[in-house]
């Protein structure tokens, strides 16, 4: 992508871990960027990172609060564990920088409009790494649905599912970091799309189910091809199921898994009043001519990952630099950070209904 005009935007990332080379790769292809600094604990990380994208070492840091001081970038790409990103995001909007946060947004809706009101105090830009919503698929379901050819869409059922899927790395895990287990880290990416094709309806109310059985055992009885977990400090779900309404009377139903006797998937299904679909296959299905029809496109650009990670960077910067769109702002983030915690505070509650908002 080269921006449509000769400025430069000076950007240092908070986090040098495994997300970070997806953005790094994709910066590095932007003419109107300059990376200027990177920040993590683990000084071998930084090591790497820079010789591998060329970053003065004078741009190296193990302090991100002793980087953005000294470095002061004009915008800052968030990539460390959600525990950190509302701290990390806060410190970067009142440094005087723009943001791009990872998903999700924080570990909680408080410190998502902490984050929010930070950016906005200090008149910067926040924007989510929502980077699915660049897939083909969806942004083809979303004009369909601008155009009305769902109708009203009263429902949406979400699956984020594997069956034995717990990361073997990272602190996955753990949810003193984490803030949960696949609903926040695999769930989040299908229910931000749903939601986003809905139309972003606003959340009033959630209910939800979590278990553990697995996750918290030994992984040497079963062979799965991500054995290994710490199980001794997994503190997560397995499995999460919700539900989710809003304020135009439509609802999600959401399934998220790391680990259960399931099928591994990803997809969302969408249901409206004169048409629904099925965003893993791109298919519409409606009425016309007297008959049911299911559309497809002929062909659909393949934007499968890392791919989104150019289109996402990308359009960050053009918001940045040209003050263009964004697909994925902040309060979209704290939306779906709200369908988060309401799911999980339901789980705790036994599965009663809690109010949103």
């Amino acid at each position: 992508m080269t921006a449509s005009n000769d400025k430069n935007l000076r950007v240092a990332l908070i986090g040098a871990g495994g997300i970070a080379g997806n953005h790094l790769t994709a910066l590095k292809k932007i003419d109107a960027v300059e990376i200027v600094g990177l920040a993590d604990i683990n000084e071998n990380t930084i090591v790497k990172r820079a010789k591998e994208f060329d970053i003065p070492s004078s741009g190296c840091f193990t302090d991100y609060e002793e980087m953005l001081e000294k470095i002061q970038p004009d915008a800052v790409s968030i990539c460390t564990p959600n525990g950190l990103h509302a701290p990390n995001s806060i410190a970067a909007s009142k440094a005087g920088a723009h943001v791009i946060v990872e998903k999700p947004m924080a570990m909680n809706a408080a410190e998502a409009r902490q984050m929010i009101d930070a950016a906005n105090a200090a008149g910067k830009k926040l924007v989510i790494g929502f980077q699915f919503r660049f897939d083909s698929r969806t942004q083809y379901l979303k004009r369909m649905a601008d155009d009305g050819v769902f109708g009203d869409i009263f429902y949406g059922r979400v699956q984020a599912l594997r069956r034995r899927g717990i990361p073997n790395w990272g602190v996955f895990g753990r949810k003193d970091l984490q803030g949960g287990g696949p609903m926040i880290d695999i769930g989040v990416h299908m229910l931000e799309q749903c939601h986003y094709v809905m139309g972003s309806p606003r959340p009033v109310a959630a209910t939800g189910l979590t278990r553990t059985y697995i996750g918290d055992q030994p992984s040497t009885e079963i062979h799965t091809p991500w054995a290994g977990w710490d199980h001794e400090t997994y503190t997560v779900e397995d499995i999460a199921v919700g539900t989710i309404r809003f304020e135009n009377g439509a609802v999600i139903h959401i399934e998220a898994s790391f680990a259960g006797h399931l099928e591994d998937k990803m997809d969302f299904e969408l249901y409206g009043t004169k048409g629904g679909a099925t965003w893993e296959d791109a298919t519409v299905r409606t009425d016309e001519h007297g008959h049911m029809l299911n559309i497809k496109p002929g062909w659909i650009r393949d934007t499968s990952y890392p791919e989104y990670f150019p289109l996402k960077l990308g359009q960050f910067v053009e918001h940045c630099i040209n003050d263009g769109p964004t697909i994925a702002p902040a309060e979209h983030g704290l939306m779906v950070q709200q369908m988060l915690d309401g799911v999980y505070q339901s789980a705790e509650q036994g599965g009663k209904e809690v109010a949103i908002g």
